[in-house]
């Protein structure tokens, strides 16, 4: 009776060894990838930013939901904002940072310096204080800048507007990004033989006011890929077209609000080359310190055929 109960005990370890095996031979999830993002504020040349990252990530099999987490924050245009949700990526000890517009970048870089991060739609991230340099970043911050060709866009203005005599330059006084493009384009205004004169906002409230006062201090209006003034181009085209003042900016998405014309980067393949400074760091091990900022060196021509018309402007067969 013994040999039998010590039999039968011996097979039913046998058996429950043999059925917790298959616990054992389970594979650990794949590691998803965490990438934090903080967007400035809303607006046509951020969104296709951002977009352009998501889809260059997709392409190179980064998929959000799958095997990457893509923590998306807007500030709602707002620095605070900035700073609390830059806070609140890195506590969750997010594998990368993509922050979009120079506000953004700041508030991150500011607070970190271990998590890699990518910033864009940042015109000159080492005046910004971004980086060391803009050809070795020497910090954890690297990315893409939205440096449009300012010189260009006042040579589109001369062709298009050869009556032109003094350009008004309209942007918001805390962007540091707007006024280095403000700067150079100034000094093209100088070789051009235009005169021109600035006028600046401090918040959304006094774009009309401020618009409405510089219409009738110059003959054409021109404002950079400054984010305030981007987010409320309606408004700026609305009042500029009742004063018959036509407006040369910084992007595409300006021409679409009512801008008259600009010669600027896409915003939507600027996110594409950033996602792949992304992948280089997160596939291949890259150090932001080492990897310069990049710049896209393809510019398109937009113009607004309906401003156009409104204003009694004819567009040269040449462009």
């Amino acid at each position: 009776m013994k040999k039998t109960l010590v039999a039968l005990m011996i097979a039913a370890l046998c058996l429950s060894a043999t059925t917790a095996a298959p616990k054992k031979a389970k594979k650990a999830k794949a590691k998803v990838t965490k990438i934090g993002v903080v967007q400035l504020l809303e607006h046509p040349a951020l969104d296709k930013n951002y977009q352009g990252f998501v889809d260059g990530l997709k392409e190179a099999g980064y998929v959000d939901g799958q095997n990457v987490k893509i923590d998306f924050q807007n500030a709602q245009g707002e620095q605070a904002n900035c700073v609390t949700i830059a806070e609140k990526l890195i506590n969750d000890k997010d594998d990368l940072i993509f922050a979009i517009a120079t506000p953004a970048a700041q508030a991150v870089a500011n607070l970190t310096t271990t998590i890699p991060v990518l910033i864009s739609s940042v015109t000159d991230p080492e005046s910004a204080k971004l980086v060391k340099s803009n050809e070795m970043p020497g910090t954890n911050v690297t990315g893409t800048s939205d440096l449009t060709p300012c010189a260009a866009q006042m040579k589109l203005l001369k062709k298009l507007l050869p009556e032109a005599k003094t350009v008004g330059m309209l942007f918001c006084s805390s962007e540091q990004n707007s006024r280095f493009q403000i700067d150079l384009a100034e000094a093209a205004c100088k070789e051009l033989g235009l005169n021109y004169v600035e006028m600046t906002v401090s918040n959304s409230n006094e774009i009309q006011q401020v618009t409405q006062a510089l219409c009738g201090k110059c003959d054409v209006i021109y404002s950079p890929t400054d984010n305030m003034i981007a987010a409320g181009m309606a408004l700026v085209a609305q009042v500029c077209l009742e004063n018959k003042t036509p407006t040369i900016v910084g992007e595409e998405g300006m021409v679409d609000a009512g801008g008259l014309a600009t010669y600027g980067i896409n915003y939507y393949e600027l996110g594409k080359q950033t996602a792949k400074m992304a992948v280089e760091i997160l596939k291949d091990g890259k150090n932001p310190a080492e990897m310069p900022i990049q710049y896209l060196d393809v510019c398109d021509l937009k113009v607004n055929a309906e401003t156009a018309a409104a204003l009694g402007i004819t567009i040269p067969e040449n462009l």
